[in-house]
C-alpha cells in the first residue's frame, strides 16, 4: 500500500497525503479525506524509511518534573492527544526535578533523532542550547526557559497567587501565609509574588515571617505547615502553591486539630487524593490539559517548518470553589 493509492482514494495529491502523515498543516477537509482513505485501506506510514530520509523520527519527547503529580499527568494527556492527531508518538521522560536527569533526556532526544521536545524545566538553569544547535524544535511548558528564541506556554501564576490570597483576605482571614515551591523554580516564585502583592495591598507591608519554601512534594508541605503553626503568632490561613504540598499541609492541620473552613486554605491545582474533604478549600484551577495541547501545537508548527519570532501563550488560572 502506497501514498499514491491513498491519494487516489481520497481524491487529493500524493503531496497532500505526505503532509497529513508528517503532521504538516493542510485544510481540515483534506485531512479528513486522507485519514478516512488511510483507514479504509489500512495504510500504515513507513516511518523507518521516513526517518532514514530526513534523519528525524515521528516521535517527540515530553520532559516533565513529576509524573506522580496529577497536574503533569493531565498535561501529558493534552500533549499526547494533539501529537497523536498529527501522527506523532510521545515519549514521556520524568526528571524528578533533577537537572542531571534532564540533561540525560536531552541527550536521548538527540541520539534518537526525535523530532522535538516539550520541556517543563527542572529549574531556572535548564539548558536547551544543544537542542537549538541541532535544530531540534523545543517548547517550554508550565515554566519558561528565559530565552527569547523559545516558544512557551505558561499560566499567569502571579495573578493566580494574588487572586488566591485576596480571596482569603476577603473571607476575613488576617494572617495569610504562603507555602511555595523551590526558589529556583519559576512557578514557585511567581505564585509567591502574587501572594506578596495581595498581602502588601491589604496590610501595607510584606509578611515574610509567614513565607515558607518547600519541595513541591507532600512531605515538604507537611513540614512547612507544621513550622508555620509552631510560630508564636501562627497564620489563620495559607496559600499553597501546588496540590501535593497542600495534601501535606492538610495532614499537618489535621494533626493540630484545624480544618478548613475554620483555617483558610487556597490551593493551586486540585487536591490529588479523593479522600481529602474539599469543603471550604479554595482551588486555583490550572488548565493542565490545555497547556499540553497548546505546547504540542506550537511544537508541531515548528517541526513543520514554521519560522518567525518565538511565541508565548499565557493561559489564565481560574479560582474555583
Amino acid at each position: 500500500m502506497t501514498i499514491y493509492e491513498v491519494a487516489a482514494r481520497a481524491g487529493v495529491s500524493p503531496a497532500t497525503v505526505s503532509r497529513v502523515m508528517n503532521g504538516t498543516r493542510v485544510s481540515a477537509e483534506s485531512e479528513r479525506l486522507v485519514r478516512a482513505a488511510a483507514e479504509e485501506l489500512s495504510f500504515i506510514p513507513n516511518r523507518t524509511a521516513r526517518r532514514l530520509r530526513v534523519q528525524r523520527s515521528a516521535v517527540i519527547a515530553l520532559i516533565i518534573p513529576d509524573i506522580e503529580n496529577p497536574f503533569f499527568t493531565a498535561l501529558a494527556r493534552g500533549v499526547e492527544n494533539r501529537a497523536r492527531a498529527a501522527g506523532y508518538s510521545v515519549v514521556l521522560c520524568n526528571t524528578d526535578e533533577e537537572p542531571d536527569r534532564e540533561k540525560t533526556y536531552i541527550d536521548i532526544v538527540l541520539a534518537e533523532h526525535m523530532a522535538g521536545a516539550i520541556l517543563a524545566p527542572a529549574d531556572d538553569a535548564s539548558d536547551v542550547s544543544r537542542l537549538i544547535a541541532a535544530k531540534r524544535p523545543v517548547v517550554a511548558v508550565d515554566r519558561s526557559l528565559h530565552r527569547n528564541d523559545i516558544d512557551a506556554v505558561t499560566v499567569d501564576n502571579r495573578a493566580g497567587g494574588r487572586s488566591a490570597a485576596e480571596s482569603l483576605f476577603a473571607a476575613g482571614f488576617r494572617r495569610v501565609a504562603c507555602i511555595t515551591g523551590p526558589s529556583s523554580v519559576e512557578t514557585a516564585q511567581l505564585r509567591m509574588e502574587g501572594w506578596q502583592q495581595a498581602t502588601y495591598a491589604r496590610q501595607g507591608r510584606d509578611d515574610d515571617a509567614l513565607l515558607r519554601y518547600a519541595d513541591y512534594r507532600v512531605d515538604g508541605g507537611r513540614a512547612a505547615m507544621a513550622d508555620l503553626l509552631a510560630l508564636r503568632e501562627p497564620p489563620d490561613a495559607a496559600v499553597v502553591a501546588n496540590n501535593l504540598m497542600a495534601a501535606g499541609a492538610l495532614d499537618a492541620l489535621h494533626d493540630a486539630g484545624l480544618t478548613p473552613p475554620g483555617f483558610g486554605l487556597a490551593v493551586f491545582g486540585d487536591l490529588p487524593f479523593a479522600s481529602f474533604e474539599r469543603r471550604g478549600i479554595r482551588v486555583v484551577d490550572l488548565p493542565a490539559r490545555e497547556l499540553g495541547a497548546a505546547a504540542a501545537g506550537l511544537l508541531l508548527d515548528r517541526i513543520s517548518g514554521a519560522v518567525g519570532p518565538a511565541r508565548t501563550v499565557v493561559l489564565r488560572a481560574k479560582e474555583g470553589s
